[in-house]
């Protein structure tokens, strides 16, 4: 039995469509939502929420930890949530982690996955981390409406990968039993520049993009126009400087060697939009 929580979301219900005909139990929030499938149960349940927990993900052999929404108070959520499926007897945990997930991440996000990981490894539950890149899906998202792409990334380059892959790559790791302790980066075929990025949207849409490099500082003030939290205006940031830092430019075939199919690049992605 695989339990994953998050199984509306857009990953979630990615890897749901890929493990056809394998007993799953959806752990959702919203049980409304959550689609009717031959071998699969629902059970509701949030991150943190220990008694929920413990009765969504009985019977549960590998639990897909797919990572909460960002927020202040995330990594509490996501050690409560693995201290629920140790005790309710979860053997394995598959959690979707970042890439260059440390405690000195210049992507303050990056910093949440690895306390989330070291609980993980502390528990004694065997466990697989997938370390995303950036989603290749956010690309097209970061031209303003003035077609500008701003971000402080500078030259950096980013080998973000299509959460498509990222699906294909996490249903491989479930349903497989080789993958113990195991850590994958998951990127896409290439790392590419903002600039870069700029040209391939402007060739894909028709439409003139282009990139303008901000400072940190200036970075800051534009964001913090939006009143979002600090520590939400920090993640934004902090993931375009990661990007000019160089911590998110390592391609890996992680992808390919996991599922047998390369990952698509930004130029398939958006020709298919």
């Amino acid at each position: 039995m695989i339990g994953i929580t998050g199984a509306t979301g857009q990953l979630g219900s990615r890897i749901v469509a890929r493990l056809t005909g394998v007993p799953l139990r959806l752990i959702v929030r919203d049980p409304a939502r959550a689609p009717v499938l031959p071998d699969v149960s629902v059970a509701q349940a949030a991150y943190g929420e220990h008694a929920a927990l413990l009765s969504a993900l009985d019977g549960v052999d590998v639990l897909m930890l797919l990572s909460a929404t960002e927020s202040a108070d995330r990594v509490a959520l996501h050690k409560a949530t693995v201290d629920a499926a140790v005790a309710a007897g979860v053997q394995r945990i598959v959690y979707t982690s970042f890439a260059g997930a440390a405690p000195g991440a210049t992507f303050t996000f990056a910093r949440d996955h690895w306390h989330t990981e070291e609980h993980i490894r502390s528990s004694g539950v065997d466990f697989t981390f997938l370390r995303d890149n950036l989603y290749l899906d956010f690309v097209p998202g970061f031209v303003g409406t003035d077609g500008v792409i701003r971000g402080p990334a500078g030259d950096g380059r980013v080998a973000a990968v299509a959460r498509d892959d990222v699906a294909a790559a996490a249903a491989s790791v479930l349903v497989s039993p080789d993958h113990s302790r195991a850590t994958y980066d998951l990127t896409g075929p290439s790392a590419f520049t903002l600039a870069e990025a700029a040209a391939v949207l402007t060739e894909a849409t028709g439409r003139k993009v282009r990139y303008e490099p901000e400072t940190l500082d200036e970075a800051y003030r534009s964001r913090e126009s939006y009143g979002a939290p600090s520590w939400e205006v920090a993640g934004w940031v902090t993931s375009y400087a990661a990007i000019a830092s160089g911590e998110l430019g390592h391609v890996s075939t992680a992808v390919k060697d996991l599922t047998g199919q390369d990952p698509i690049g930004l130029a398939e992605y958006v020709g298919r939009g």
